[in-house]
């Protein structure tokens, strides 16, 4: 066996078999295997695609190339979830403790923020001393004490990921739903949880722009947890907005906390009960959505998901004093308004367009190296399809830098305002199981 040979298999559109896929991977990670080759197969699997056996197979030597997580020693169904990403996506710092108020047991790795979407690991290092590195032991004990934690990756997971994914990137090999699936679920099933429940973001603010496109996402990535015997199942949910109201680490950690207090946007509120009405059924704690919808209703109304937060953070060293008492939190040194200075429906609110001006403000990173503004984002006061009167502010900039006339002015261009209302506003868009 050669790699030469496997290149020009899956060149003249042939299906490769388990073995070429862990000889290729098994090279690579070894550097046995030149970049220049792996490039060349990468694009002929871009141009004739992998079926779901090779997809499925691609993803376990990926997997296996590296430390895979041993959880036993958790009781319990484990539950993980991922989100695709995207703006103003807080939806594990709520999710998680919601869960865990329930019974679930939440072992969640988490990654950092990179260019306009944000990261669970940042939000979280956002509240003063917050520890998001614990020993597999610790770990292991917090979530089987408290049924939480929710730490950075560690150890060598998915070694040949990170190779790929740093050759794709600059290859032109990004655009593969086989690539993208397989990275994303070696990754996922090498942390080992039990189940996983995939948020994948559909819209402007997201990876996956197309609708059709997301689906097929999300069915490949359902259809390879099924062969690798694990209960996965993805949700489709809209990123033509950002969610809630809150752009930025900070920001986004008292929204957050807002909504455990039994507040918070309608939008995030309804996308953590909808995904945690599934992974309740997932770990065996209910049979079906409803029961499981009105038990989170009700942990988010009565407190009980607001305490399982402040449990977490006090594991985890944080200062819960900034949790309890929100206004502690540092504010940036500018504040600035922004009006439309027009009337009527606000029709869309670009999401990519606010990523990025968020990004500038100081709320991200564009290399991996930057460090992040944890105070500067975005707070908006409308959501789309809400009215505006002429003189309305519809959202606040907040930055230690200078907020300079381009970034207000990259507010209003990311924002259409219209007489009519915008009818495509479906928050939760299909669910595959």
């Amino acid at each position: 066996m050669n790699i030469v040979e496997i290149i020009e298999k899956k060149r003249d559109k042939l299906e490769l078999s388990k073995e070429e896929i862990e000889y290729f991977i098994d090279g690579y990670v070894k550097d046995e295997i030149k970049d220049y080759q792996i490039s060349s197969l990468l694009m002929a699997i871009v141009l004739n695609g992998m079926d779901i056996e090779e997809t499925t197979n691609l993803t376990n030597s990926m997997m296996n190339s590296g430390d895979v997580i041993d959880l036993s020693a958790i009781k319990g169904i484990k539950c993980d979830k991922h989100s695709t990403g995207g703006v103003g996506d807080k939806v594990t710092l709520v999710l998680a403790p919601l869960l865990a108020s329930a019974g679930a047991k939440i072992s969640k790795m988490s990654g950092r923020g990179l260019g306009h979407t944000g990261g669970t690991l940042d939000k979280l290092e956002a509240i003063p001393n917050f520890n998001v590195f614990l020993a597999k032991e610790k770990f292991i004990k917090q979530v089987n004490d408290i049924g939480i934690a929710i730490i950075g990756q560690t150890g060598n997971l998915v070694p040949a990921d990170k190779k790929l994914y740093a050759l794709r990137d600059v290859t032109g090999t990004v655009q593969s739903i086989p690539l993208i699936a397989s990275s994303i679920m070696s990754k996922k099933l090498a942390c080992g949880s039990d189940s996983v429940l995939l948020d994948v973001k559909v819209g402007e603010g997201a990876f996956m722009k197309d609708i059709t496109e997301a689906e097929e996402l999300a069915r490949t990535m359902v259809a390879i947890g099924k062969n690798l015997n694990k209960d996965v199942k993805a949700i489709l949910t809209d990123m033509n907005q950002p969610l809630g109201y809150a752009i930025g680490n900070t920001l986004e950690v008292i929204e957050a906390i807002d909504t455990l207090k039994g507040h918070g946007p309608a939008d995030l509120r309804e996308i953590c009960l909808r995904l945690g009405s599934l992974m309740l059924m997932q770990a065996k704690i209910t049979s079906n959505e409803e029961e499981g919808y009105k038990m989170l209703e009700e942990n988010l109304n009565n407190g009980t998901a607001f305490n399982k937060f402040r449990e977490m953070v006090i594991a985890q060293d944080g200062d819960v004093s900034y949790i309890d008492e929100t206004a502690k939190f540092e504010k940036a040194k500018n504040i600035k308004e922004v009006k439309i200075n027009k009337s009527g429906y606000l029709n869309k609110i670009h999401a990519l367009s606010i990523g990025k001006l968020a990004l500038e403000l100081g709320a991200g990173r564009h290399t991996k190296e930057d460090d992040i503004d944890y105070s500067a984002g975005i707070i908006f006061t409308k959501k789309v399809n809400d009215y505006l009167n002429e003189n309305d502010v519809v959202a606040y900039l907040h930055s230690n830098k200078e907020i300079t006339g381009n970034m207000i002015g990259a507010l209003k261009d990311a924002v259409e305002v219209s007489e009519e209302s915008n009818k495509d506003t479906e928050l939760i868009k299909e669910i595959i199981q």
